[in-house]
């Protein structure tokens, strides 16, 4: 899913980061590539479906070791190959991560890494994501809230349990954001908001910190983005154009 990766990334540099790299399959390397010429590609082998695979392994730990900040899940898919590339960077990577989408569905598999994660973590489910972390389908949404509470305190994370009033939180501090807009829930929505939240990160804001000004900011600009657009209209991209606006108010 080139356009997942690729929306995170140009949010990543409209959010501060000086240096934005995509490592993706080989497959959609140039597809990537074209969207933004500010950001750069390096290609990972691919299995036959166009899915990183762990062949690549080798190429991604010098990349890591290089990386103030890495994001792992826009546009990932599915696969065992991916789920271990996961978990392996998950409880072994000493920078800060922002887990999103396919890398949040694939420790859902594992979880008993979830206690066990290598450094810094910022993990940003929707409800469906969240529920599939904690192995449970029936929490309202009252109860969401205190189990996303727990899993933060429990695996030493901030958790960004996504939606109407977003939720952040270590576990000891929790925050609500008030801004945002129902035009937002859309596609891609939550690629951009991992982009932003990791160019805070690089910009050497706390995890948490780093979480609660980054869903202001992504909310913020939907909000200015729905004033000249109107909500029907509002895609994921617009959020990425409206960030300056965003960042200069």
């Amino acid at each position: 899913m080139s356009g997942a990766i690729a929306l995170a990334g140009m949010a990543t540099l409209r959010s501060g980061a000086g240096l934005v790299k995509l490592a993706v399959p080989d497959a959609v390397l140039d597809t990537v590539a074209s969207f933004e010429p500010s950001y750069m590609t390096v290609a990972l082998p691919s299995d036959g479906a166009g899915r990183i695979s762990l062949d690549a392994k080798s190429q991604i730990e010098p990349l890591l070791e290089i990386s103030t900040c890495i994001a792992c899940g826009p546009g990932l898919g599915r696969s065992d190959d991916l789920t271990e590339l996961v978990v392996w960077m998950y409880s072994s990577v000493a920078q800060p991560m922002v887990l999103d989408a396919d890398a949040l569905n694939a420790l859902a598999t594992r979880p008993d890494v979830l206690t066990k994660p290598g450094g810094p973590r910022v993990l940003t489910p929707h409800p469906g994501e969240f529920r599939r972390l904690i192995g449970d389908d029936s929490s309202t949404e009252d109860q969401l809230l205190v189990q996303a509470v727990e899993l933060a305190r429990r695996t030493s994370t901030v958790v960004v349990l996504k939606g109407h009033r977003t939720l952040v939180t270590d576990g000891s501090r929790s925050a609500r954001n008030t801004t945002g807009n129902p035009g937002m829930a859309s596609g891609g929505s939550g690629d951009v908001l991992t982009g932003i939240i990791t160019a805070l990160i690089c910009q050497h804001l706390s995890p948490f910190d780093a979480a609660q000004l980054g869903v202001h900011i992504h909310g913020l600009a939907g909000d200015l983005a729905a004033a000249e657009l109107g909500q029907v209209s509002l895609m994921a991209s617009d959020l990425v154009r409206f960030l300056p606006q965003a960042f200069r108010s």
